[in-house]
Formats: C-alpha cells, sequence, structure tokens
C-alpha cells in the first residue's frame, strides 16, 4: 500500500467500526467539557465521568465555582488524581472567565491556553468538541498508534499532532481523532494487546513494531 492508500484505509475501517462516535467525556456545555477535560490529565475518562457529577451538582458554572474554595474543590476531585494543581487550576479559570469574558469559555486556542492549568491538549478538546473548530488532540491512544501504523516518528506528541493534521483531511479531524481513541482502547491498547484483534495494525502496521509483538508472543 501506499501512504494515501494506508491513510484511506485507517478512515473506511474506522468509519465502519465507528459509524456513530460517542463523546468520552459526560457534559452539558463548553464550561462542563472545560472542566472535564481538565480533569482527565493522568485520569481515565471513566474515573471522569464518576467525579463530574459530584462537582457539578454544586457548581457546575464559573460563578457558583468561584464560591467554593480551593480546598472545598480538591476534596471532590482528589480521586482524579493531581488534586492540589487541578483545584487551583479550576478555580484560577473560573476567576478570569468571570473578569475577561462574562463568564464564557473563549473561543480561540490563544484564549483557552492562556487558562490555568489548560494546554495545548485541552484547548484542542474543547475546541474541537465544544465549538466545532477543526482540531486534532493528541491523548496516549493517539499518539500510539500513530507510531503503530507508521505514521509518525513517536518523537514527540506536538510531532505526532503535526503528521495527523498533514496525513488526515482537516474536514475528518473532529471525529477522527476520537476514532482512534475507542479504537485504542478496544483493539490496540497499550497492555494485552492481541494483534488478531487489530485489523489496522495487522494491515499498515510498522515492521519493527509487528516483529516486536511476535517475538513477546513467542516468548509466552
Amino acid at each position: 500500500m501506499t501512504k494515501a492508500e494506508k491513510v484511506q484505509f485507517v478512515i473506511d475501517t474506522l468509519n465502519k467500526f465507528y459509524p456513530e462516535i460517542p463523546i468520552p467525556l459526560n457534559h452539558k456545555d463548553p464550561y462542563t467539557l472545560l472542566i472535564a477535560v481538565l480533569l482527565s490529565a493522568q485520569c481515565t475518562d471513566a474515573r471522569v465521568n464518576q467525579i463530574t457529577p459530584l462537582l457539578f451538582a454544586k457548581a457546575d458554572n464559573p460563578y457558583d465555582m468561584i464560591k467554593m474554595t480551593v480546598e472545598e474543590i480538591q476534596d471532590i476531585i482528589r480521586p482524579c488524581g493531581l488534586s492540589p494543581m487541578k483545584s487551583k487550576g479550576i478555580h484560577g479559570l473560573s476567576h478570569i472567565l468571570i473578569e475577561k469574558h462574562n463568564g464564557q469559555v473563549p473561543q480561540s486556542f490563544e484564549a483557552l491556553e492562556e487558562l490555568p492549568a489548560v494546554g495545548h491538549k485541552t484547548a484542542s478538546v474543547v475546541m474541537s468538541q465544544a465549538f466545532g473548530v477543526p482540531a486534532f488532540p493528541v491523548d496516549t491512544h493517539i499518539h500510539r498508534l500513530m507510531y503503530r501504523w507508521n505514521f509518525t516518528d513517536g518523537s514527540s506528541v506536538q510531532q505526532t499532532e503535526k503528521d495527523a493534521k498533514r496525513l488526515f483531511p482537516k474536514e475528518l479531524w473532529n471525529d477522527l481523532h476520537l476514532q482512534i481513541i475507542w479504537y485504542g482502547r478496544e483493539y490496540s491498547q497499550a497492555r494485552g494487546w492481541n494483534l488478531e484483534n487489530d485489523i489496522i495494525t495487522k494491515t499498515i502496521g510498522r515492521s519493527t513494531v509487528l516483529k516486536e509483538y511476535h517475538k513477546k508472543s513467542i516468548l509466552k
């Protein structure tokens, strides 16, 4: 296969597997999405979805959030990990949203990335899922699969994002990054990976990845 044919194979396979694409993090508006994505750093989406209802029952908007103390927020979100940093970030960004953005989540990468505890990936998720702006947030699943598929060299998530945006049509980015995440979780895991179930990697995967997989299988 040529590189273009491999890219099309990925698109076609993912569309077949995920014609309807679930949103991993439960939310009702841009603010609750922003908070959920912030909480998801080094935490599973499943855990975040357990914690956000508890937090949003007390504060699902910046005005109510700043009425809570950082310590109160931290107590609720503790199971998500990194709670000291995340609670300060949530409290701080809520203040800024009120002071600079009339309580609304801004619709630009630059303004989002100026908020406390909000990096490029978080901003990309919000721009993509809340506002429909083309973006390609790279999480660990996308970084892993782009390397396995020989679409990037694995040197950094920044390089993976550049390569993904170069290879895939812009109008597909918002759906495709979610499809890759779901595929990685279900068929191309970091641990307990079964290549026979991973049709994409089995078909187009990097030769060194496939050799290493078979080597480990033989040694089992």
